[in-house]
């Protein structure tokens, strides 16, 4: 089943960042869609309207008012913070947050054009693996409910094929009494009716039981057809 396209949503106060950010985006078969807000507006946001944060903090005013908003929606995040928020101006520095990672510019990286095109292609690339993994991370738990509920469903189909013996006794007594009781002489018209129902419905649970049995047959067949068919493989590739 195909995945629907991811959200990033983008916070910044500088129109120029989001334009930098979508258009050096690496192109992918998964490319996602882009929502853009701007920084004042994203105190409370919603998670469930996104599956990832590229915030710009250029600022400190704008990095204590992203970052907690950011955090308390426990969904992925990219902070990028200015020069003027970290120590070492010296290299760009990322760091992680919990669900945040923070990028932050190097003090020789002016705000000239090709600077921002440098840190959108940065933001662009974190991005895309945080989505591959969250992506990942997402079929991994839905394989491995899937997995649970197959295997929940094979021993409830194991148990019933071992109980069909018991059961097709149990509706051979009830299919005999019913037959008996519909040959006693002098019963009301209600009671025979009753008792043919009785004796319809045990041949038709015989019938599901025999259905069973049959599917087992099937199975077993196919099992050792696809053994077969890969051991066939394996020496043909060697």
């Amino acid at each position: 089943m195909p995945l629907s396209r991811p959200t990033v949503l983008i916070l910044s106060i500088n129109a120029s960042f989001a334009r930098e950010l979508v258009a050096h985006w690496p192109a992918d078969s998964q490319s996602p869609e882009f929502t853009v807000l701007d920084n004042g507006l994203c105190r409370s946001l919603d998670g469930s309207c996104y599956d990832l944060a590229i915030a710009d903090a250029s600022s400190r005013e704008s990095a204590s008012m992203l970052k907690p908003a950011l955090a308390a929606t426990s969904k992925p995040a990219i902070l990028i913070l200015g020069d003027r928020l970290h120590a070492d101006s010296a290299s760009p520095l990322s760091q992680s947050d919990g669900t945040i990672i923070e990028l932050h510019r190097s003090g020789s990286l002016s705000e000239s054009s090709s600077d921002r095109q440098i840190w959108a292609s940065i933001a662009g690339l974190v991005g895309r693996e945080i989505l591959c993994r969250s992506f990942a991370e997402a079929r991994q738990r839905d394989a491995e409910s899937a997995c649970a509920t197959l295997k929940a469903e094979a021993t409830l189909g194991r148990y019933i094929v071992e109980m069909r013996n018991s059961v097709n006794n149990a509706l051979t007594s009830i299919l005999g009494n019913a037959e008996l009781l519909a040959l006693e002489p002098g019963l009301p018209a209600n009671v025979l009716e009753q008792a043919d129902t009785i004796r319809n419905m045990a041949l038709r649970l015989n019938e599901i039981f025999q259905r069973f049995s049959s599917i087992e047959k099937e199975l077993s067949v196919a099992a050792r057809e696809s053994g077969k068919a890969q051991a066939h493989a394996c020496a043909a590739g060697r």
